[in-house]
């Protein structure tokens, strides 16, 4: 797909720095954005503003809808006439199902719906998304090419949105959590704060990065640094006494079912 020849527009701007556009990086800017925020959110994106959400989606082939879960249904009832069948709306509206999409717009119109987490500021997030009933292998592939500037991104079926709402977006909160432990621990031993903390950082950032280019099980690459009689050993016996995988566990479980809470509200 020729990402570069689409016409991309937003409904709802969100946090609309560059930093935090899900399509940062090397992804088109969106021609298109309502409403508007102010001058300095939109003006770094280059995009065009508009107070009416019925112009982008009459100026763009492509637009994402960016509002709160509350307003969508309004925004749905005022752009549904407006919405053609070569139209494509990707929601990144927490809660509200494909489902729900599709009965509020046209028949046959294409959907999509994504989710993504804190760390696509960076272009080192996790997405994941979701197609409905009327969207291709085209629409999934243009959307995948927008959405690969942010890190990580694959299509699932729309069940996991839920759980990687409690898995990673969730998730990036308990790892800043465990980082900070990390660090204050090193510090109560005599290290300097900031020096701990950047320590932490690049300990974890080490460590995702050895997962993800060896593909080994998280499991293996612990026994890996765990000699017997080790410091290493010593170290994860007190985080089983303290209930660590555990917690992370129930973490994840309590995430994915407020997740799915908020969708049936």
């Amino acid at each position: 797909p020729q990402l570069g020849h689409l016409l991309l527009g937003h409904v709802g701007a969100g946090r609309a720095e560059p930093g935090h556009d899900p399509r940062a990086g090397k992804a088109p800017r969106p021609d298109s954005l309502s409403p508007p925020r102010g001058p300095g959110a939109v003006g770094e994106l280059g995009c065009r503003t508009t107070h009416s959400n019925g112009e982008v989606v009459q100026s763009c082939i492509l637009v994402f809808l960016a509002t709160k879960p509350h307003v969508l249904p309004g925004v749905l009832q005022e752009i549904a006439p407006l919405v053609t069948p070569n139209h494509v709306l990707v929601s990144l509206v927490a809660g509200v199902t494909l489902q729900t999409l599709e009965q509020m717009l046209p028949p046959g119109t294409k959907v999509l719906r994504f989710m993504p987490n804190l760390p696509c500021v960076v272009q080192a997030g996790a997405v994941v998304f979701a197609r409905g009933r009327c969207a291709g292998e085209r629409e999934a592939a243009v959307l995948q090419g927008l959405l690969a500037a942010c890190g990580l991104c694959e299509e699932v079926p729309e069940s996991y949105i839920d759980i990687h709402t409690g898995l990673s977006g969730s998730g990036v909160a308990y790892v800043y959590m465990f980082a900070e432990a990390l660090a204050e621990g090193a510090v109560k031993m005599g290290m300097s704060g900031p020096l701990a903390s950047r320590i932490a950082a690049q300990t974890l950032l080490g460590a995702a990065k050895m997962m993800l280019e060896t593909g080994e099980h998280p499991a293996k690459l612990r026994a890996d640094v765990c000699t017997p009689g080790g410091t290493t050993i010593h170290a994860l016996h007190e985080l089983e006494k303290g209930g660590l995988r555990a917690a992370v566990m129930n973490a994840v479980e309590a995430g994915t079912i407020r997740a799915r809470e908020l969708g049936k509200n």
